[in-house]
């Protein structure tokens, strides 16, 4: 029978899946001491996001044959080295996609409109009644939204953002064909001209050497005065210290977060700051969906302990 670990407990029944056809281990993370312990008959490794895959890893499992990445991002995993080895990479597309555009759209709203300050301010019992100068934010209905990365994601944030009646800019290397650009309502511009031209950037780009830092100093201060950044891709993809800089001094009036550089240590500086919002990387934490990405894992371990390529394969 193979031997699976799985880096923690997972909703859902996709455990279950796999223990029909398997011996399967539960652990912490991936590198704990059951991993460790049981490291050379692994035959398949179901991981987060946060778990290492690299090379390493790869010498001390020589049975692996599948990792399957409970994510969509496989930054964590070293593709290259899998491939040496002839193990397969998996990922969990899709699923997450209206899950996390629901929360970019919440997060966007909560900054913009400083409601988490609000919270904050009633629950501290300093809340002396109505003002018309009591925290001001800034405008999301027909703002302009400047999306980077327009995949998955991103498209079902343009779509919510027709809704806003928001002016939507995009940019990624590869531009969209001009129905379906018409159809989602967006305009492709170059990456500099997106952060100079929106009241709100919100990014959707896959973690890469050109994505990382992507989210500047130089582009933090294009910004026009009072816009708002809000992040749900990878936290790498901005320059924190610089976010909080623009967020202390401008031109940004809010930010909003639900990834960072160092999970889950975040930057002191974000944190010193009440006008930023900050969540624990919650983009899909839906109890359906984060069932639905724990199944297709399952299924791509099964896929692969069968003889066959798995369903999503990276």
């Amino acid at each position: 029978m193979p031997r699976v670990f799985v880096s923690a407990p997972l909703p859902g029944d996709a455990v279950d899946r796999l223990r029909a056809v398997a011996d399967v281990t539960v652990g912490t993370r991936v590198g704990d001491a059951e991993f460790e312990r049981g490291a050379a008959a692994w035959d398949a490794v179901v991981a987060l996001l946060t778990d290492r895959i690299d090379a390493a890893l790869l010498d001390a499992c020589p049975r692996l044959r599948v990792v399957a990445n409970v994510a969509v991002g496989v930054d964590n995993v070293d593709l290259a080295a899998c491939r040496a080895k002839s193990v397969v990479v998996s990922n969990t597309p899709d699923v997450l996609t209206e899950a996390t555009a629901d929360l970019t759209f919440g997060l966007m709203l909560a900054a913009a409109r400083r409601i988490v300050e609000g919270d904050r301010l009633v629950r501290s019992g300093a809340f002396t009644g109505w003002s018309p100068t009591l925290l001001l934010g800034a405008r999301v209905h027909g703002a302009t939204l400047g999306i980077v990365g327009l995949g998955r994601i991103g498209r079902a944030v343009a779509r919510r953002a027709r809704g806003f009646g928001m002016h939507v800019l995009y940019a990624q290397r590869t531009r969209l064909d001009d129905t379906l650009a018409r159809a989602l309502g967006v305009a492709h511009v170059e990456l500099d001209a997106l952060f100079a031209r929106s009241d709100i950037v919100t990014l959707h780009c896959p973690l890469t050497p050109e994505t990382r830092g992507v989210v500047s100093a130089a582009r933090l201060a294009t910004m026009k005065p009072g816009s708002v950044l809000v992040n749900t891709a990878r936290g790498a993809c901005v320059d924190e210290a610089a976010l909080a800089n623009a967020l202390l001094h401008g031109p940004l009036a809010a930010a909003a977060l639900d990834v960072f550089a160092d999970e889950p240590r975040v930057h002191p500086a974000l944190l010193a700051l009440d006008n930023v919002v900050l969540a624990p990387h919650i983009g899909s934490a839906e109890r359906a969906t984060r069932e639905a990405m724990a199944r297709i894992a399952a299924v791509n371990v099964l896929a692969v302990l069968a003889g066959t390529p798995p369903p999503n394969g990276v």
